[in-house]
């Protein structure tokens, strides 16, 4: 397969800033927010089917849940740098929808929305959010005593609430696509999406990649996108960070106390280097917490590895056999 373009110097790419929000379509709505409460979310607002969720960080939602008929993704929205980068993309994307305003959804703003050229999921391009004031929204985080360096004074103690595990915003989102070549020119010719990790066959094949955004000297997320070949089209996951490694445990045990199944974890993964957790939600869908993932810039040279059982995590629960299927 051919991992660049041989023109693609020569092409105009949409420059993308950072993953945003993402949509989901649940049959059963009540069961879908009790989830995402319990997940961490906190509802902001609800637009006739749709309820949105917010992190405590500075995006003015980071989910929205519809209701609908079947149970759904709807795609992941992306914030672009320039107004300019809007219109370039609705003009030059195939299938893309008129530059529109976002009338519905906290933050406002202006959007694109294309389908995927491959496997036809919905695909979000924003400009113009405003940003939250994250009023009402709490979040702390712990020092730590290690051997040789006590970052805690004497006499302050840990103490922890139980309860669900505070999401700060969405980290990255991953897709199962039928066509890796054909997928991975696409975005990476179209867009500023630059491989941090890619994984290879027995044959030699690329099959799975971990995207960052090539934002110059500014450390990003090691992925905010991946995908990896499979024989049907669908989602993978949508991952969240949250505040530390308590907190994420935490939320694993408030998660696992409701009833809730436990896809995978809590381990750490290697690409990348999250300590993670991943849940199913009623309509198992795949949804995870992370912290402590790695943060990559333009020096950063693309690391090529095999794939294998040993090549997801270096510690945790064994890779559950159906998790890349």
């Amino acid at each position: 397969m051919s991992m660049s373009s041989g023109n693609s110097a020569s092409i105009r790419k949409i420059n993308l800033v950072r993953i945003a929000h993402v949509f989901y379509t649940h049959k059963s709505i009540d069961n879908a927010r009790q989830f995402l409460g319990d997940f961490g979310l906190q509802e902001l607002s609800r637009v006739g089917k749709k309820t949105y969720y917010r992190g405590y960080g500075a995006e003015p939602f980071v989910y929205c849940a519809s209701e609908g008929s079947d149970d759904a993704f709807g795609g992941a929205a992306f914030v672009v740098e320039s107004k300019e980068d809007l219109e370039f993309a609705s003009k030059t994307i195939p299938n893309a929808t008129d530059v529109h305003e976002m009338l519905e959804e906290p933050g406002s703003g202006f959007r694109v929305t294309f389908t995927d050229p491959v496997d036809g999921f919905p695909f979000h391009l924003v400009y113009g959010q405003k940003i939250s004031d994250l009023k009402g929204v709490e979040s702390s985080q712990q020092d730590f005593n290690y051997p040789t360096e006590k970052l805690r004074p004497a006499n302050q103690f840990q103490r922890f609430k139980k309860g669900p595990a505070p999401v700060h915003k969405l980290g990255h989102f991953g897709m199962c696509v039928t066509d890796f070549a054909k997928t991975y020119d696409f975005y990476t010719s179209q867009f500023n999406f630059v491989p941090s990790d890619v994984v290879y066959d027995e044959n030699g094949r690329a099959i799975t990649t971990f995207l960052h955004l090539d934002r110059g000297s500014e450390p990003v997320d090691h992925h905010c996108f991946f995908f990896f070949q499979g024989p049907k089209s669908r989602v993978h996951h949508s991952s969240f960070e949250t505040i530390d490694f308590d907190t994420q445990v935490l939320g694993h045990d408030w998660l696992r106390e409701k009833g809730y199944e436990n896809c995978w974890g809590v381990g750490r993964h290697i690409m990348g280097s999250q300590i993670f957790d991943y849940w199913f939600d009623p309509s198992r869908f795949i949804l995870e917490h992370y912290v402590d993932g790695d943060l990559v810039d333009s020096s950063h040279v693309t690391n090529r590895s095999k794939a294998s059982p040993d090549s997801l995590h270096i510690w945790g629960p064994d890779l559950p056999p159906t998790f890349l299927q």
